[in-house]
């Protein structure tokens, strides 16, 4: 299960920017999350729910997780088109000259502090 330490970075991340900016408490947290990243939704938020209780300034921080859809680029056909419906062949020219542009991200988007 990589989502705890996932959520343990993203936990020092919140950290410093509160140490930074001299927040006291921060009220919600919203993450993108790549499609393809690996993440689990569901465990993220177990995790978060676990981990936010050791940290004072996020014990009842929410977690808001928005999903970023992969996208795959043709480098053949010059095409996008949606990772996870076609995966790594082109659906318009059948190449496998293909690269992710996005969806295996994971990053803090927004945080509402107090």
């Amino acid at each position: 299960m990589h989502e705890l330490g996932i959520i343990v970075q993203i936990t020092k991340t919140l950290n410093e920017v509160a140490e930074e900016n001299q927040l006291a408490k921060i009220g919600s947290v919203t993450l993108e999350i790549g499609e393809v990243s690996g993440i689990i939704p569901s465990y993220f938020d177990e995790c978060w729910l676990f981990y936010r209780k050791k940290q004072p300034l996020l014990k009842e921080a929410e977690l808001k997780i928005e999903r970023i859809p992969a996208i795959t680029y043709c480098e053949h056909c010059k095409n996008t088109y949606e990772t996870v419906k076609h995966g790594k062949i082109c659906p318009f020219c059948h190449s496998d000259q293909t690269y992710l542009l996005q969806g295996n991200e994971c990053n803090i988007k927004e945080i509402e502090a107090e």
